[in-house]
């Protein structure tokens, strides 16, 4: 079901606002301090210090109940905090899926313990998790993976492969999803989460370098891996469902449209006046505040208790497009020329080249484009 993106600005309390003002000056803070400073990836870096500042700022697990170190705060005022943090480049990997996805499937889908367990740990910035999805031949089809999980006493023993696991080598914990019952008719069914330790016996990680040269990528391996029954997250056979939702938070924010916004800022300061640039600026900053609207509208959507799979997808869809547009634009705005005259420790040749590098994976990370498209068709009746 597609619902309204319609949001009203004049309701949107004045606290907002000022909510906004303090997580600026937090970033102008950490800046002069040195707690961070402009670089190539941006928002994708991992500062693991920076997560626990950050966290004892209570801006991780914001919406989230006090009795697991959340608090109770609501979806708009958590995507004013995030949506700051993002465009001032700030490191957030380290929190970041623990924050926008984990926590928010625990909460809905884990029990008790594994809620007192986690929670308290993601909303202090201590732990950093990566989600096993993808495999290997199964491109973005999910419901094909092969991983499995087989009945054992006190748990399951689960072998398989899982790939283009982000900073799996830097995480405590991953998101495992595997299938638990043969495959049959509807292969949705028979798929169950996991949420494994990945120092447990038989986890093997191996790097997978990209084209920037960075490792962020890995393969992650499962031989005959022990998952006690208190690994399960929610039901078994029920991974389809639990994933799904999941998804939602995974495509709707901030983070797929603003990933390269700090290379933009950096452009804008440093092109030469002229016709040409202040018409590519203009344009560019219109894409922006129409994906800002839309992606806070979604908020408001999650705050009125509605899951937007659809609008998610449309958003990521337009979100992630318009972000591998940036870089090329960008390269024409600030060209060679002016680039090789700007000094030694600028770090904008370095930032736009990331960018442009790393632009490919933009359209893959989180459903293709044509993933995204099949749903949305699907959300409004065309299939």
């Amino acid at each position: 079901m597609l619902h309204s993106f319609r949001l009203d600005t004049d309701k949107l309390p004045p606290a907002l606002d000022e909510l906004r003002a303090e997580v600026r000056a937090f970033i102008a803070e950490e800046r002069a301090a040195g707690g961070f400073a402009l670089g190539p990836g941006g928002w994708q870096r991992h500062d693991r210090d920076l997560s626990r500042r950050i966290g004892a700022r209570g801006w991780i697990g914001m919406t989230w109940p006090r009795q697991y170190g959340g608090h109770e705060r609501s979806a708009l005022e958590r995507y004013v905090v995030t949506e700051e943090l993002l465009a001032a480049g700030m490191p957030l990997r380290a929190h970041w899926v623990a924050d926008r996805q984990i926590g928010p499937n625990l909460l809905k889908f884990g029990t008790e313990a594994q809620k007192q367990f986690f929670l308290p740990r993601i909303a202090r910035g201590e732990l950093s998790f990566c989600v096993g999805l993808s495999e290997a031949d199964s491109g973005s089809d999910l419901a094909s993976i092969r991983t499995r999980a087989s009945r054992v006493e006190g748990g399951w023993r689960i072998s398989g492969a899982k790939i283009w696991q982000s900073i799996a080598h830097r995480a405590e914990y991953i998101s495992l999803f595997a299938r638990t019952s043969p495959l049959g008719e509807n292969k949705h069914e028979g798929i169950s989460q996991f949420m494994l330790d990945l120092g447990s016996p038989g986890i093997t990680v191996r790097p997978i370098v990209n084209l920037v040269g960075e490792h962020d990528f890995n393969e992650v391996h499962f031989d005959e891996v022990f998952a006690p029954d208190d690994t399960v997250i929610g039901t078994i056979g029920n991974g389809w469902a639990q994933v799904s939702g999941d998804l939602a938070h995974e495509r709707s924010g901030a983070d797929r449209w603003l990933g390269t916004f700090d290379v933009y800022a950096a452009a804008v300061d440093r092109a030469a006046p002229g016709e040409g640039n202040d018409r590519a600026i203009g344009r560019l900053a219109a894409h922006y505040w129409t994906l800002h609207r839309m992606s806070l509208g979604i908020a408001q959507m999650l705050e009125d208790g509605l899951t937007p799979n659809v609008e998610a997808a449309l958003v990521k869809d337009l979100a992630t497009n318009f972000d591998q547009e940036i870089p090329s634009v960008l390269r024409e705005m600030v060209p060679v020329g002016a680039r090789a005259g700007m000094a030694d420790d600028d770090p904008f040749p370095a930032m736009l080249d990331h960018a442009l590098k790393f632009a490919p994976a933009l359209t893959i990370k989180g459903g293709t484009r044509e993933i995204l498209r099949g749903i949305i068709a699907k959300g409004i009746g065309l299939r």
